[in-house]
């Protein structure tokens, strides 16, 4: 950056520690080099230590430090602007400062001739001081003035804002999803309406104008407008790409099961790679709380669940992708090749599906509209804090469902479950459904489904009708969460890999038909449980063909597959 200096620590070198990178700025701009130097110098000497010293030779390049700064989220104590500057005045520029850096003290440097026009600027831009030059000694003259000026910003300093920034607007589908990604893959953010000051402020830093959201800043500096997932993922530290070509086991997904597999596989020596589109936990990463699952009596939220999988599976030597998906599989010879969705190929000798089912989308007037505008998805714990004080609709019986009710009611003003059948018992488990009766604030809609959904740019209301007498109701609604079905994706695997009716996978004996191997079946066996049409895939969770639909099942199926794995590696 021409004419910035920061921190040098001998004449013409840069001091850039992360130490330094965390300290205040005292940032001072003179258009004469001999005084900017001088300034600088005197700063140094007795604030060094506690502060970053930031100097500039012209408003431009004042400004330009200032906007990384605040990309950056650094913070500014204090700026010290020469009066008579071309190009730029000293007022000019604390002007525009201060549309960054509100709470940064600001003091003019003029000479003794430009007093009252320092005076009468101290009404314009709000300055706190101006300096007479020279102002030697400092210790009398300089000192004095900064001590105070730092005593009065450390009452009310900025808060330091090192994770990533996400400036969106709250009924932005963009800008949910980009919230929705960094929490589930448990990358801090912190988030910033457009239209708040400080969003606005960034905005401008970022020399943007608000009208393309989210605007997404890294710790680094850097600007992202409305993302990619993959380009998000690799700009907050996720791996997007593989870093070897061929591995002893790839695992095709994130969730329970596959998670399960890339302990177990990593753990007992394998080479092992795990492929998650979106975010690792699946499903059952976007569970408010977990209640039955073995070993955890006071319950665990998904979240906590899926981070804690994820760091054991990576504390054995998994590499995980992240935003990225399998495109195809086919074996090639010995081993199997998987087809990356940006292109890339890697190979392996064994591969666990395990890439779980999504939930059916509402298939009603209005739904795909307001998709993420008031219709969610799964939990979208992201929108809780929205939620207070309002009435909020969940659509689905099943357990998911109830601990979504559970989770939204402690915060809105009525959580109501929509429930297609004649009640809860036959598709949520019973302890969840006495907790959910001791709720004042929930109720259960049975014989109900959403027929309409409204709004203009959010959602606003629901239209609900009953299946038994054909009556339909308008509701009024801000948040529509929706955990209805469970559907695979796997038509990326439709001609390689057998499939039942629904898209399942089948495996094991479910593949003999009237005693007959899978076409194409080249080993003198039967495949084995958990095995799928082609040798040396299987398939752990949701996805496979007539599974337990439960997280447990989901861990243990995971298990099972690495150790039929091992046996495959042994010679089939």
């Amino acid at each position: 950056m021409t004419g910035v200096t920061t921190q040098p620590s001998a004449e013409g070198t840069t001091e850039s520690t992360d130490s330094a990178a965390d300290r205040p700025v005292i940032l001072t701009i003179d258009d004469d080099p001999s005084v900017s130097r001088a300034v600088a110098r005197d700063l140094r000497r007795k604030y060094g230590e506690r502060h970053r010293i930031v100097r500039a030779e012209s408003g431009a390049d004042a400004l330009a430090a200032l906007r990384e700064l605040k990309l950056r989220g650094g913070r500014v104590a204090v700026l010290l602007a020469d009066y008579r500057m071309p190009e730029m005045s000293g007022i000019e520029f604390l002007e525009q400062a201060m549309d960054l850096f509100p709470r940064a003290r600001r003091a003019l440097l003029t000479a003794y001739a430009d007093t009252d026009a320092a005076i009468a600027a101290i009404n314009v831009v709000d300055v706190d001081h101006y300096l007479l030059k020279p102002w030697d000694p400092p210790e009398e003259k300089l000192y004095p003035v900064l001590d105070a000026m730092l005593e009065s910003y450390s009452r009310e300093p900025d808060a330091p804002a090192t994770e990533v920034k996400v400036v969106g607007h709250r009924w932005s589908q963009p800008s949910f999803t980009a919230r929705d990604f960094l929490a589930r893959n448990a990358v801090p953010y912190r988030w910033y309406s457009a239209d708040s000051p400080e969003g606005e402020r960034i905005l401008a830093a970022a020399g943007q104008d608000g009208a393309t959201l989210p605007v997404v800043v890294t710790p680094d500096g850097r600007a992202l407008v409305e993302p990619a997932m993959a380009d998000l993922a690799s700009a907050v530290g996720l791996a997007t790409a593989p870093v070897d070509e061929f591995y002893d086991l790839v695992v095709i997904g994130g969730g329970p099961a596959g998670l399960g597999a890339a302990v177990y596989g990593a753990s007992e020596g394998l080479r092992t790679l795990l492929v998650e589109k979106r975010a690792t936990g699946g499903q059952a990463g976007q569970s408010s709380r977990i209640e039955n699952y073995l070993g955890f009596p006071d319950g665990v939220s998904g979240a906590q669940l899926a981070d804690r999988a994820r760091r054991q599976a990576v504390k054995f030597g998994t590499e995980i992708l992240t935003a990225r998906h399998a495109a195809s599989l086919a074996p090639r010879g010995s081993a199997l090749s998987i087809g990356l969705s940006d292109g890339v190929e890697v190979g392996a000798h064994t591969v666990i599906l395990a890439t779980g089912v999504y939930y059916r989308e509402l298939d009603c007037p209005g739904a795909r509209e307001l998709t993420g505008r008031g219709v969610y998805y799964g939990s979208a714990s992201t929108e809780a804090a929205s939620c207070e004080g309002r009435d909020v609709y969940i659509v689905g019986g099943a357990n998911s469902a109830g601990q979504a009710a559970v989770f939204f009611s402690a915060r809105a003003k009525s959580v109501t479950l929509v429930v297609r059948g004649a009640g809860l018992e036959a598709s949520m488990s019973h302890y969840l459904i006495e907790q959910l009766r001791a709720i004042e604030n929930v109720s259960v809609r049975t014989h109900t489904v959403v027929e309409q959904v409204h709004g203009e740019g959010h959602l606003e209301s629901l239209t609900l009708r009953c299946t038994e007498s054909g009556v339909a109701e308008e509701v009024e609604a801000s948040h529509c969460f929706v955990f209805i079905g469970a559907q695979p994706r796997t038509d990326w695997l439709d001609g390689t890999i057998a499939r039942d009716p629904r898209g399942f996978l089948l495996t094991g004996p479910d593949l003999l038909v009237d005693g007959q191997r899978p076409a194409g079946w080249s080993l003198d066996r039967d495949p084995w449980h958990l095995e799928s049409s082609v040798p040396g895939v299987f398939v752990a969770g949701d996805v496979r063909s007539e599974s337990v639909k439960r997280v447990a099942s989901a861990v243990g199926e995971g298990a099972m597959a690495v150790t039929l794995a091992h046996r495959f590696l042994a010679g089939p």
